[in-house]
């Protein structure tokens, strides 16, 4: 039994703010994936029902002993109902997350068919595809330098 969209979507909040506390006390690092989605020249962008409303590259965290390819494409699939088998390796990237050192292993596709997402509206409140050069002033901090290392700024 699938919980009601509200209801999901006051749980990730609650488990943001537990996540919160615990990485700025233990302050632990972290491993995740961001995946870089394009079509036809732009790219697909984000916003969480949780955290900052700034737009971000989908993606999250990785499962114990996960490979972060199969993580990059669990994500994938539970936050945008898409099955990505063709991925591109873009690297590493290393940044702050709160207040955590994090390594987001980085990913890139191309969708041939842009309009075929299904998002999971408990996670994520929106999802929009940017022309390269005329992405919003409100982006996470990470995004830039990771799309400057797929070659896409």
């Amino acid at each position: 039994m699938e919980l009601p969209v509200p209801l999901q979507r006051l749980a990730f909040r609650c488990a943001f703010v537990v996540l919160f506390v615990y990485r700025f006390i233990v302050r632990p690092s972290l491993h995740g994936v961001k995946c870089v989605l394009t079509s036809s020249g732009t790219v697909l962008l984000v916003r969480h029902t949780y955290g900052t409303k700034e737009w971000d590259l989908p993606g999250g965290g990785l499962h114990r002993n996960e490979a972060p390819l199969t993580a990059a494409t669990r994500e994938m699939e539970e936050e945008l109902g898409v099955v990505i088998e063709d991925w591109l390796v873009i690297g590493d990237v290393l940044a702050r997350f709160q207040t955590t050192k994090s390594t987001m292993h980085c990913f890139h596709a191309e969708l041939a068919e842009p309009d075929a997402l299904e998002l999971n509206h408990g996670e994520i409140l929106s999802a929009r595809w940017f022309p390269y050069g005329e992405l919003p002033t409100k982006v996470a901090r990470h995004v830039a330098p990771i799309l400057r290392q797929a070659g896409l700024r």
